[in-house]
């Protein structure tokens, strides 16, 4: 019997205003991948996650999670299967860190009574699971950014979910906290979907990529399928080389850019 994706999008189009920004999406997730998705400013990215967790209501029957219209679920029922970190999550930063990450209990009723013994570990272990167990006690303004996205992904941690959906969660961060933070979210064996603007780091790290063009999805499958000179010509506007990376030739494309353009195009 053939297993049903976590995630299914069928023909999902969307619209702001009089501006179309999602064109006949379709796509699925299946239980424990790590996706990643892609696309220049304005391809429709965010507008895509926001449409999956609910942000934007979208038409009957094109999303379904675990086979279900995500429109019918409960808004609570939505919180405990779906958790979402954005590039800067909204949090009362003289919080600490524990109270932090105590708020992913809020799904499931918790956070309002005492905790339980279950509900404490669970806290204990999201902590441990990020590295901030030395920090728990720290207003969450006293760490650094990459510290705070820990903080805010050990809440996602805390809530269960099915589905973790990441916007561009790294794009504030230095380079060596880009690589630690999704390094972490890929060693958690969680189902994720997450926008990314490094196209290194998402070859490096996901299982597949979904690109976006004005809306549309041009591509959808392993990055060593789908990232390619001519791709990155016809999406980004960029002349490139794609190569062997040398950790993971058989797995993992390697991009370089090349420059000039602005003189190049003075010159002609």
């Amino acid at each position: 019997m053939l297993q049903r994706p976590l995630l299914q999008v069928q023909n999902l189009s969307h619209q702001l205003g009089e501006h179309r920004v999602l064109e006949r999406l379709s796509f699925s997730l299946e239980q424990g991948e790590f996706v990643g998705l892609l696309g220049p400013n304005g391809a429709g990215k965010s507008s895509l996650l926001r449409c999956i967790y609910r942000y934007y209501r979208t038409s009957a029957k094109t999303i379904a999670l675990n086979g279900e219209c995500l429109q019918t679920l409960s808004q609570r029922t939505l919180a405990q299967n779906v958790a979402v970190v954005l590039q800067q999550p909204e949090s009362d930063m003289s919080l600490t860190v524990y109270e932090v990450v105590t708020l992913g209990l809020l799904p499931q009723g918790g956070m309002w009574r005492a905790l339980t013994q279950e509900q404490k570990q669970r806290v204990h272990q999201a902590l441990m699971d990020v590295g901030l167990c030395n920090l728990q006690h720290k207003p969450l303004a006293q760490l650094s950014g990459g510290e705070q996205q820990r903080a805010h992904i050990a809440r996602a941690l805390v809530q269960q979910p099915q589905l973790l959906i990441m916007d561009e969660p790294t794009s504030h961060l230095d380079i060596k906290y880009q690589i630690e933070l999704m390094e972490l979210v890929r060693s958690l064996k969680l189902t994720v979907l997450a926008s990314f603007h490094d196209l290194n780091l998402a070859c490096a790290l996901c299982d597949r990529l979904l690109i976006l063009k004005h809306g549309q999805l041009v591509a959808d499958g392993a990055p060593k399928k789908v990232v390619t000179e001519q791709l990155l010509s016809d999406v980004f506007g960029v002349c490139a080389k794609v190569s062997d990376h040398p950790q993971q030739p058989d797995k993992w494309p390697l991009v370089q850019y090349f420059y000039g353009y602005q003189r190049h195009q003075h010159d002609g």
